[in-house]
This record gives C-alpha cells, sequence and structure tokens, in this order.
C-alpha cells in the first residue's frame, strides 16, 4: 500500500521548534508509534492516536521543526525504544503524574479537598528544564484553578483547587504526546443556580514542545456576579511563587498594549472584614478560632487563600445567615468602589510593573494574547486564548511572593467563554514575545496528500 505525504505549511514567518501536528490517514494502520521521513531526510516519529479516528482511519501526532514548510512520509512502524515523554517519581502524595516532556517537568495532581494551599488540584511543580527552576516551589499553588462564578464570595465559596477533588482520565500516554482529562464536580455554595454543576479540563502536553494547551468546559449555567448576568463565563487562575520579597513576574502587558486600572477595592474590603472578625470579641467556633491562630502574623504576608477561606461556607467556620450578611456588606462596598472616578483607566505600551501599583494588583481590559515576564531572569509567560477573556486580574505580591493570572475583571466577575483553548509558552521570549503569540493563535496548516 502506497503511504500518504503530509505537507505542513507555516501561515507565519520564522522557524517551528517542535510544533505539534495531527493528521489522518484513510487506512487502519496497525502499531503506536509509526516512523516518517522529512523532505530534508530527516526521522520524525508519529504517535497514532487512540481516539478520534473513524474506522477504517488512523490519527497521528508528531512533532516537527521546520521553516516555511516542510513534508512527512509515513515509512512504517518503529521498532525499539525512541526518546520521547517520560515518567518522573512524583514530589505530591496525591500526584497523578509527573512528567518530563523534554521542555517541561511538571507534576499534575488530583487535589485532596483538606481546604489547605497544598491541596489544590492542577499543576503544582512546573519548570523548563533548560532553566531548573521551580515556579511553585511550596507545592501551596497550583496553575490551571479555575474560580468564578462559583468560588466567588456571593456564592460563599472561595477556592476550588482546594475545596474539590478531580478525577483524571489518561486519554493518550506516548512518547509523542500525553493528552489528560480532569473531571470534577463544583461543590455546592449559596447560590442554588449554581449547585450539581460538574466540569473537566483537558491537557496535552507534546515532546519538546515550549507550550501546552488546556480546554475547560462546565455545565451550562447563568448567574449574576457584580450586579451583571454571566452566562457560560469563568475564570481560569494561573498561580506562581518565589518566596516573600521576590516574584517570579515583574511585568504583564497584553498585545498591542495594555489598558488597565490600578488597584483592588474588592480586596481591602475583604481584608477589613476579615481583619474585623479577628478583632471580634464574640465566641465563635473551634473552626473560626483556628483560622484566627493561622493569621496573628498579619494578613499581607499570609497566604492570600487563608482569609478568603474564613468566609467560605465550605469550612463552616461562620453559620451561613452570619456569612451571607458579612459578604453583602463586602460586595455592596465593592460595587460602589469600583466604579467610583478615582481610579483613571491607564493606557500602557510597554509592560506595567505590577507591585509598584495599589494593591500590587491590576485589572487588565480585554484581549486575546497576553504575558508575564521578568526582564532580570530572561524568561516570560504568554497565554493566547481561542477566544478573548473580556478582562484580567493580575497581581505580583513581593509581599508574599505571590504571582496570578486571573480571567476575572472586578469584584471577581469572570470573564473567559467556557470552551475557550488556552495555548500557554514559557522560556526566554520576553523580546519576541508577541512572535510566540501570534505562532500559538496560527498554527501550521495540515494537509494530507495520497500516495
Amino acid at each position: 500500500m502506497a503511504l500518504p505525504t503530509v505537507v505542513i505549511t507555516d501561515p507565519l514567518p520564522g522557524r517551528r521548534v517542535a510544533e505539534p501536528v495531527r493528521f489522518t490517514v484513510d487506512a487502519a494502520l496497525d502499531g503506536d508509534l509509526w516512523i516518517a521521513r522529512t523532505d530534508a531526510g530527516e526521522h520524525v516519529h508519529c504517535q497514532r492516536l487512540a481516539h478520534g479516528a473513524a474506522r477504517g482511519r488512523t490519527t497521528f501526532a508528531a512533532v516537527v521543526s521546520f521553516e516555511e514548510r516542510a513534508e512527512l512520509t509515513l515509512i512504517g512502524p518503529a521498532s525499539g525504544t525512541v526518546e520521547g515523554i517520560r515518567r518522573r517519581e512524583p514530589r505530591e502524595a496525591d500526584a497523578f503524574v509527573r512528567l518530563d516532556t523534554g521542555y517541561f517537568d511538571l507534576e499534575m495532581c488530583t487535589g485532596t479537598a483538606r481546604g489547605t494551599g497544598d491541596s489544590k488540584w492542577g499543576l503544582r511543580h512546573f519548570s523548563a528544564t533548560a532553566e531548573g527552576v521551580d515556579l511553585l516551589p511550596s507545592g501551596n499553588n497550583a496553575i490551571g484553578g479555575f474560580y468564578g462564578p462559583f468560588f466567588t464570595p456571593e456564592n460563599g465559596l472561595v477556592n476550588p483547587p482546594e475545596h474539590t477533588t478531580v478525577d483524571i482520565e489518561a486519554v493518550e500516554e506516548g512518547p509523542v504526546l500525553h493528552h489528560y482529562r480532569m473531571h470534577g464536580t463544583v461543590p455546592d455554595g449559596l447560590l442554588e443556580e449554581l449547585r450539581g454543576k460538574r466540569f473537566s479540563v483537558d491537557w496535552i502536553f507534546t515532546h519538546g514542545t515550549p507550550y501546552f494547551t488546556r480546554t475547560y468546559r462546565v455545565d451550562d449555567f447563568q448567574t449574576v456576579i457584580n450586579g451583571r448576568s454571566v452566562t457560560d463565563k469563568i475564570t481560569v487562575g494561573d498561580e506562581f511563587e518565589s518566596g516573600v520579597g521576590d516574584i517570579v513576574f515583574t511585568r504583564f502587558e497584553a498585545y498591542d498594549g495594555t489598558r488597565y486600572r490600578a488597584g483592588d477595592p474588592y480586596a481591602q474590603e475583604l481584608k477589613s472584614t476579615v481583619s474585623s472578625l479577628l478583632e471580634s470579641e464574640t465566641d465563635r467556633s473551634e473552626k473560626f478560632r483556628t483560622f484566627k491562630a493561622l493569621l496573628t502574623d498579619g494578613l499581607d504576608s499570609a497566604h492570600w487563600d487563608l482569609y478568603w477561606r474564613l468566609l467560605s461556607t465550605w469550612e463552616g467556620a461562620l453559620p451561613d445567615i452570619d456569612l451571607a450578611e458579612h459578604l453583602r456588606r463586602v460586595m455592596k462596598s465593592s460595587h460602589i468602589r469600583a466604579d467610583l472616578g478615582d481610579r483613571p483607566w491607564i493606557f500602557a505600551r510597554g509592560g506595567v510593573e505590577v507591585s509598584a501599583v495599589p494593591d500590587e494588583t491590576i485589572f487588565a481590559g480585554a484581549s486575546d494574547k497576553t504575558v508575564e515576564y521578568h526582564p532580570g531572569r530572561g524568561q516570560a509567560m504568554i497565554w493566547q486564548t481561542s477566544r478573548p477573556s473580556g478582562a484580567f486580574q493580575i497581581v505580583q505580591r513581593r509581599q508574599s511572593g505571590w504571582v496570578n493570572w486571573g480571567t476575572n475583571g472586578e469584584n471577581e466577575c469572570p470573564e473567559l467563554p467556557v470552551g475557550a483553548r488556552i495555548k500557554t509558552a514559557y522560556g526566554p521570549f520576553i523580546d519576541e514575545w508577541t512572535a510566540v503569540a501570534d505562532g500559538l493563535e496560527s498554527p501550521p496548516r495540515v494537509t494530507v496528500e495520497r500516495g
């Protein structure tokens, strides 16, 4: 049987490095791994995907480095041991898998739902192997959690990776591509319309590729957050850490310039409420007293989630009736302050030094391509979404060493459409980050020509 030729063309100038491609041939081919030869005479491994192909057809995944155009001609099944994605010994007790992708060293966790920072699901350790710097060294933060509208003060929940677990399904595992699907159910909060909702997250990693891909799906929902109707939009939050007094990223920038407001009145109101509760002489529950003891060193240096948990119905530190009243006051004041004219919109062509603004927080306008970076370290984290997020909350807090990229506007209002695909690249890309983002947005075109 004559095997087909796969033609890969790049719609953009420049060189692609370890770019993942998929193609389907009109034949049922046996063997989990095949070899293809490029028009330059190099061999490329093609992983047969177990899911997605119709009867009588075979779908492969490969990673290819090329400039402008490349051709792959299938030769036949591979034999022997091949270089590719490999497993490593995990560090966390709830780790599902730790991978060395040939570019990233990452650990995916199921979470434990104990309500503590180290119980989150998502990526709890993450580094570029060439750099060797873990962006989540303590295991108390995670990449990949999603928050609003479910995990908001208005629903009496705060942090889903801490208050629920996920089951993880290995959809594809091979030397070229790993695909994992998380399944979970959102805990019930105060709002009836948000109860009993399920979610899934698809994660895809490929060998040697400097980015990974994920997609969030959630049961249909509609509610009101920050006084606005929210239909099938979520907050995705990626966290990073480096220890008190330092931060992994010191700048944020959106493609074509950053439109933003500085400061976070809601955080101020929330912190003020927690402070008042801690200073109150009212005799409260044992759980409340536990939180009070944990927060004796001060709110500014505490883990951000710690005092949010005090106002979570899941924790039970306060009766729901008291919790709802405290949250009502917080949200009323926050709504008013967010719409005052004392925080003007600012436009910046270059990166915004977030830690230098009030509350070490900015709220940026709509974009589908954004970056956080550290000029001194030379490293950049780039996000490209298949649909724009209507807003972003960016935190770079030296007081606690915590950095956050979140797809929400003020008062935790979610802004990323459910189902949007997120591509996230990391590496020494500061000077070329817009070109990298363009490449994430416009993948190579792949066609299959009959042999």
